[in-house]
């Protein structure tokens, strides 16, 4: 921006690309674990985790390149979005898991959706 010492700049500059290196590290870790995790569960926190904090920290590094306040303003309703979309999405992607039995009975401590199941496991509403 005009009118700013350089230093200012170039820190602006250098925070910038750490938090958009780190935002792709942690990108790729999600992508890393969508691939080698073994079940539905973990694979679901290893995509919804990291990949959030990554966007935040890729959001931030352009935000403090372009300093803008058009521009900081949509890229706060995109982190915003983000932060509430992510959990609704990953949580019904863990009760489909569940109620399509891709979840195993041992990898849960406490089984809460085992009470809204019928005896036989079916989902309630769902014929013979």
């Amino acid at each position: 921006m005009a009118g700013e010492p350089t230093w200012v700049t170039l820190l602006a500059d250098a925070v910038a690309a750490v938090c958009l290196l780190a935002g792709a590290f942690l990108a790729l870790a999600a992508g890393v674990g969508m691939l080698r995790f073994p079940d539905v569960l973990a694979r679901m926190h290893a995509v919804t985790k990291p990949q959030v904090l990554g966007l935040i920290l890729v959001l931030t590094g352009v935000a403090l390149r372009v300093r803008s306040w058009p521009v900081l303003a949509m890229l706060g309703l995109v982190v915003a979005f983000q932060l509430v979309t992510s959990p609704v999405a990953a949580h019904m992607v863990g009760r489909a898991a569940y109620r399509t039995g891709k979840v195993a009975p041992g990898d849960l401590e406490v089984d809460d959706m085992r009470r809204t199941l019928p005896d036989d496991g079916r989902p309630p509403g769902t014929g013979a």
